[in-house]
């Protein structure tokens, strides 16, 4: 059956090119030319420059609307990207063109989770780039479209007592969601096994917000050998299997006790994909099973009922994931475009979901593409929407 015409789809993961001057814009002027800017090289190409240093171009995660003939890791430039990259009514529109309601946009200079500032010489200087980023996706951003932009915000994490105090400051300004790494201690820091990260889960409690961990947010998966295989296919098997790093933070977070000291956290793996789901969750229970007993583990709740209600899926396109639905939990699967990088297929979201979505019923389809975002991340239907 196709899509319900009125279903509003909510895509839990895309992304924002940040225009030239987010940072030159909010930053204190003390900190001089270690403020994140733009340059162009003399190749022609667009740099992120922070604190002297180049910090990051654009490549994949700028091309929607390119044939895949054209797709390549080479540099670009802001003149070599469809404008709804950066500008937000030149996103409306595309989000219109390929039937997509709202969108939680991930940033694209600092990093997903902010691991660019994370890096950072001068924290001091961090901290300042990551309440102008927020700032500005609050304020800007998400502001120029109610309803359409659901405001997620990165923290700094390398600080508690900060990000405790960001976390605050962005949720009286409308922020829903926060960005996180999906495996901490891939950075050198406490693991979810710890207790380091209670005063930052304690507070997503009470703000009501829920954590969205990217995959490749804390590091690409070093599954891959240095060579890449035959014909360079490094970049090919990363992508391929880039969604196991979701996996392993799912295995990690269902074996700490931070759902059993906050019911209440909700954390979405996002573009980590949910084919797998199925098998970890049958293969978590089998382990606990016979293991609990000698592991600092809660022995009473098996891992796949703590599953329920705090973990959720996003997929982009995943059949397999689609298929096995009910044992993942229809309530646990979100949807996501992935616009504009180079996983999306834009213009065509909602016919490839109508597609992929065929076999399902309608109430089950509503809550794929739209009902269960919305629960997730605290946004409901506005007025006349």
């Amino acid at each position: 059956m196709p899509l319900p015409d009125d279903a509003q789809i909510i895509s839990v993961d895309d992304h924002v090119v940040e225009h030239p001057r987010v940072w030159l814009d909010r930053v204190p002027s003390k900190f001089g030319d270690a403020i994140p800017r733009l340059e162009r090289m003399d190749d022609g190409s667009d740099w992120w420059i922070y604190e002297g240093k180049k910090a990051g171009n654009f490549a994949l995660n700028a091309v929607a609307g390119k044939p895949r003939e054209e797709l390549g890791l080479d540099p670009r430039t802001y003149d070599d990207m469809r404008p709804g990259c950066h500008d937000i009514n030149e996103r409306l529109k595309d989000m219109d063109i390929e039937g997509v309601w709202a969108q939680v946009a991930f940033p694209n200079m600092p990093g997903f989770s902010g691991r660019v500032f994370e890096e950072s010489t001068d924290m001091e200087l961090a901290e300042a780039c990551t309440r102008a980023y927020n700032d500005w996706i609050l304020d800007e951003w998400c502001a120029s479209a109610p309803g359409r932009q659901i405001p997620m915000v990165i923290l700094p994490y390398w600080d508690i007592d900060a990000s405790v105090k960001e976390l605050y400051r962005t949720a009286e300004k409308g922020a829903r969601s926060y960005s996180f790494l999906e495996l901490p201690h891939m950075r050198g820091l406490p693991s979810y096994h710890t207790d380091h990260w209670d005063p930052l889960l304690a507070a997503t409690e009470e703000a009501n917000m829920a954590v969205s961990v990217h995959f490749g947010s804390t590091g690409a998966s070093d599954m891959i050998p240095p060579e890449g295989g035959h014909g360079g296919g490094v970049n090919i098997n990363r992508i391929t299997v880039m969604g196991l790093n979701s996996a392993f933070a799912m295995a990690q977070m269902l074996t700490s006790r931070m759902f059993h000291k906050f019911p209440r956290l909700r954390f979405a793996l996002s573009e980590g994909g949910i084919g797998w789901m199925p098998y970890l969750l049958e293969r978590i229970d089998y382990v606990w099973d016979r293991h609990r007993w000698y592991n600092d583990i809660n022995r009473e709740i098996p891992p796949s009922e703590l599953f329920k209600d705090h973990i959720f899926g996003c997929f982009i396109y995943d059949d397999a994931g689609i298929e096995a639905r009910h044992r993942i939990g229809v309530d646990q699967i979100m949807f996501e475009s992935d616009y504009p990088h180079s996983d999306s297929n834009w213009p065509h979201t909602r016919k490839m979901l109508a597609a992929s979505l065929a076999d399902v019923p309608d109430e089950e389809a509503r809550k794929i593409v739209e009902l269960n975002a919305r629960r997730v991340y605290n946004w409901p239907r506005s007025s006349g929407s």
